[in-house]
């Protein structure tokens, strides 16, 4: 494994070989199944904080971990913040449109809370295609010709994509939402 400056945290990983040499070791029953459930608990320990490579139409936790967020603390619960879990819905928002802009409804449901929102954005992204042309872009595009650009972004119901020039050729897109909820 490489190593890391202190002052960098490299995540959870866990070994790829655990070797028990009972007769070397000379490990009791109870000593060998107490080293094996802790090495099995390590795995799922790091298991449970990958991030996620699924990507479904329905909403969610997709492993990621955000920051605990102290200001929202209550200071008669002595339970410190934990890390906030993200959660991920893709959504196929169709043909891109002709130098406008497309709507999409996502289905998630924000609930509001003694005048906050219920959610944080963390990632907005995803892709077009043009089959017949075999072009590939990415969701939202930059480029240096402005009206060559493409926007996206969301609110409490809707996804919009805005086009400045005829994209109706990229027949297929999806939008990736990864949001907190609380």
């Amino acid at each position: 494994m490489p190593s890391y400056p202190d002052d960098v945290n490299p995540g959870q990983f866990v070994g790829t070989t655990q070797i028990y040499d009972l007769n070397k070791e000379n490990l009791s029953e109870t000593e060998f199944t107490t080293r094996l459930r802790q090495n099995f608990n390590n795995i799922v320990m790091a298991l449970n904080i990958k991030d996620s490579g699924y990507y479904s139409q329905e909403e969610f936790v997709n492993g990621q971990l955000y920051f605990p967020d102290y200001t929202r603390s209550d200071s008669a619960n002595s339970t410190p913040p934990l890390f906030r879990q993200v959660f991920r819905k893709v959504i196929n928002t169709g043909t891109l449109p002709d130098t406008g802009t497309s709507t999409t409804a996502h289905g998630i449901t924000f609930l509001p809370a003694a005048g906050n929102t219920t959610f944080i954005a963390t990632r907005i992204y995803g892709a077009a295609t043009d089959q017949a042309g075999r072009i590939m872009l990415p969701l939202p595009y930059a480029s240096p010709t402005l009206n060559q650009n493409i926007s996206v972004y969301a609110d409490a119901t809707t996804i919009y994509i805005t086009t400045g020039i005829n994209r109706t050729a990229f027949t297929v897109s999806q939008v990736v939402l990864e949001y907190l909820k609380f």
